[in-house]
């Protein structure tokens, strides 16, 4: 596994990175109300969630995309383990856009208005992915 990443990777990685970094930023400073939004619509999808309490919730979800934004602007992060977090996270964020109701046109993949902020999420995961396969077939 290569430990810097390859110069042609630096620009989607820093593209998501920053988008990422900002997001768990913001949601650090949610209040009680913001929190307990993102963790409806989370547990609603995803319901081992429903008994966390919301704020612990936003303070955890803010960590993670923290750390995640991190390690896809560091260079040194391998790819790999840079493009299998993206891509968990994004699989996460098109389950919810995929489970939650009204977010999707009936019927179709095609988003809502409601669904578009979190469609066009569709972009980390082909970064990810294409992250993951670039080194995985480069392996000797």
């Amino acid at each position: 596994m290569r430990i810097l990443a390859r110069a042609h990777q630096i620009p989607a990685r820093s593209a998501a990175g920053a988008i990422i970094l900002n997001s768990g930023l913001a949601k650090g400073s949610a209040d009680r109300e913001t929190a307990t939004g993102l963790h409806g619509m989370a547990a609603g999808t995803y319901p081992f969630l429903a008994d966390m309490d919301p704020e612990e919730f936003t303070r955890l979800l803010s960590r993670a995309e923290i750390a995640l934004g991190a390690a896809l602007l560091v260079p040194v992060v391998p790819s790999l383990l840079a493009g299998l977090a993206l891509t968990a996270f994004a699989g996460g964020l098109l389950g919810l856009y995929l489970k939650t109701p009204g977010l999707r046109q009936e019927g179709s993949l095609r988003p809502t208005p409601e669904g578009n902020a979190i469609a066009k999420d569709v972009w980390l995961m082909g970064i990810g992915a294409g992250l993951v396969a670039e080194e995985l077939v480069s392996c000797p």
